[in-house]
């Protein structure tokens, strides 16, 4: 699976304006809603099923990385976007660090094998060192989309 299976590009975020995990999460849902990946309705649901998925354990996977993800009813397909804070968020993450990558994710509960291969990608392309430090001063979505390509023709990971 690669990025441009699941990464809604309308909804990514090059400079997010989140402070904490809450409206980290509320602000990529936001974006999702903004670019009609979810319904506008949907947005509490959907933010509190993330937030529950938190309390199991951050998703904060260390090296200032966070894959918030939930499986929601309201979906028909797995849908993503990305956001980049340059502050940094605490995030509760397994390294104590703050988190500046993001890569949210939501998908049908009837559908567990995309949502597991859309895991597998992210951690898979987030061990290559280059590939974080460019998403990291990314400034713009363009930016952030053209690095997501990349990875998906394998640039980056060897």
């Amino acid at each position: 699976m690669k990025f441009s299976d699941f990464v809604n590009v309308d909804a990514i975020r090059a400079e997010l304006s989140a402070y904490d995990k809450e409206t980290v999460i509320a602000e990529l849902v936001d974006s999702l809603v903004a670019a009609g990946a979810i319904k506008g309705e949907q947005k509490d649901s959907i933010v509190k099923a993330i937030m529950k998925r938190e309390e199991l354990g951050s998703t904060g996977i260390g090296r200032g990385v966070a894959v918030p993800h939930t499986k929601h009813p309201s979906v028909d397909e797995l849908v993503g976007t990305v956001g980049v804070s340059s502050e940094g968020v605490d995030f509760t993450s397994l390294d104590g660090e703050k988190v500046q990558l993001f890569f949210l994710l939501v998908s049908p509960p009837d559908r567990p094998g995309d949502h597991l291969r859309a895991l597998e990608n992210i951690s898979r392309q987030l061990r290559d060192d280059t590939f974080c430090r460019f998403l990291k001063q990314s400034k713009t979505p363009q930016d952030i989309q053209q690095l997501l390509e990349e990875a998906d023709n394998n640039q980056f990971v060897s």
